[in-house]
């Protein structure tokens, strides 16, 4: 996978059916799908975050902490397929799960966003004290953007929590990727998956603080552009839509990071543009880019039907683990 060499299974063609497919019905694990221990940990401003442990019997054995994407959770086909990977090597696994998105409505005037680098940090920082190491650490989608604004802030010293990230089909050009799930068959499929999920949490938590925002026009928005305008943003300090994707996007500041970071994007994911990620010049040393032409988004099926996606998890860990 590292140079392009991934290849979709010739039963499964193409971006959107390697996405689709990967998600509802690819194999996820060799063996049972993954137990997990759940911590809940009180947040500096009176909330809390949900983290789900599955730990390994060796007490020096390494870290792997997952960043979910957008609605993902524990139980989402790539998090259990990383939580394979991690006990197959003896790794302990963590999954901290973002405001909302263990199962139970989260306190606090806010929820997540693709650039919510301070929250990444500060549970970093927390899983860091626990394991007394450095971690590696994987965020998928919008966790991998993120997780690479967490790095890009940190500079320097990201090294002290962190021995390498990765970023698995992230939309670090938020501009981009939320314009392209806002048109055609995206629209039709995956914005309306996303908001069926995403509205109920938000009238919520409007029920939990009345008058949060536009409650009317929130229930009328029909794809992600509006309802990061009515909710997304101004909850999280943005002015709106646009200022919030340019200011949480990765892709501008790539090179400030200093420690070992791969981005990886398949040339085919619907929801990421090829014509906007990365090329070499756009990073600094520390960067890795992996590009493959086949994949989806967050798919990478392998094998025969009905096929695993395992492929991508294994390729992702054994770079992180590699000497840098």
């Amino acid at each position: 996978m590292a140079t392009g060499g991934y290849r979709a299974p010739r039963w499964l063609p193409g971006g959107h059916a390697q996405t689709i497919w990967a998600a509802l019905y690819a194999r996820r694990v060799q063996g049972p799908p993954p137990v997990y221990q759940r911590e809940r940990w009180a947040t500096p401003d009176g909330d809390f975050v949900d983290v789900d442990f599955r730990f390994s019997a060796r007490r020096e054995a390494s870290w792997l902490v997952l960043f979910h994407g957008l609605e993902g959770s524990s139980s989402s086909h790539y998090a259990q397929a990383f939580a394979d990977v991690a006990h197959g090597l003896g790794w302990n696994y963590a999954v901290p799960h973002f405001r909302g998105c263990s199962g139970e409505l989260n306190l606090a005037p806010r929820a997540y966003h693709s650039g919510d680098h301070e929250e990444i940090g500060w549970i970093l920082h927390g899983l860091r004290q626990r394991a007394g190491q450095a971690l590696h650490a994987v965020g998928v989608s919008l966790g991998g953007n993120a997780l690479l604004r967490w790095a890009e802030e940190a500079g320097d010293g990201a090294s002290a929590t962190v021995r390498a990230v990765a970023a698995v089909c992230s939309p670090i050009d938020l501009a981009a990727g939320g314009h392209a799930i806002g048109r055609g068959f995206n629209r039709q499929v995956y914005t309306r998956m996303f908001l069926r999920s995403m509205k109920p949490k938000a009238l919520a938590k409007w029920a939990q603080h009345p008058g949060l925002f536009n409650r009317e026009r929130l229930m009328a928005a029909r794809d992600l552009y509006e309802f990061d305008n009515l909710f997304t943003a101004p909850l999280h300090g943005f002015k709106d839509t646009d200022d919030y994707w340019r200011r949480a996007s990765a892709k501008p500041h790539l090179a400030r990071i200093r420690v070992p970071a791969l981005v990886l994007n398949a040339r085919n994911d619907p929801f990421v543009p090829a014509s906007s990620l990365p090329v070499v010049r756009d990073v600094g040393r520390c960067v890795t880019l992996w590009q493959p032409a086949h994949g989806g988004h967050v798919g990478f099926p392998s094998g025969r039907f009905p096929g695993h996606v395992r492929a991508m998890p294994e390729a992702v860990v054994d770079w992180l683990r590699a000497p840098a």
